[in-house]
């Protein structure tokens, strides 16, 4: 049985890095057989400078990414307003569970945009 790779990989490095950028946490992208745990991704920050640039260039990427993710999230007002359809209270309510939602996904990217690129 093949383990999981843990010597340093540019090419792995190189899928890691992109799909941080695309927003996709470490722990999900680490899940991938082919690719290496967690642990070692951080022992190859600890021992490589390349990778180490190449990392903090995607993170900043990521935070890019969540930043425009917030912006579509408080653009969208699809689900503001929901229509009910009973004989007393017929008529359009705002649904305010979507509005409450869409707030928590936006201070959750705030949150996470800020510990990433925390002087931008």
């Amino acid at each position: 049985m093949k383990g999981r790779p843990s010597s340093y990989s540019k090419r792995a490095a190189f899928v890691i890095c992109s799909r941080l950028a695309d927003g996709e946490s470490l722990r999900s992208i680490c899940t991938d057989t082919h690719l290496p745990s967690a642990h070692a991704v951080h022992r190859w920050l600890n021992d490589n400078e390349a990778f180490r640039q190449q990392y903090a260039l995607a993170r900043e990427a990521q935070a890019d990414r969540l930043f425009e993710d917030i912006l579509n999230i408080s653009d969208d007002a699809r689900n503001d307003w929901m229509e009910r359809r009973g004989e007393e209270d017929a008529g359009w309510v705002v649904n305010g569970e979507h509005i409450q939602r869409s707030k928590l996904r936006v201070d959750a990217r705030k949150w996470m945009a800020g510990k990433l690129r925390p002087k931008k």
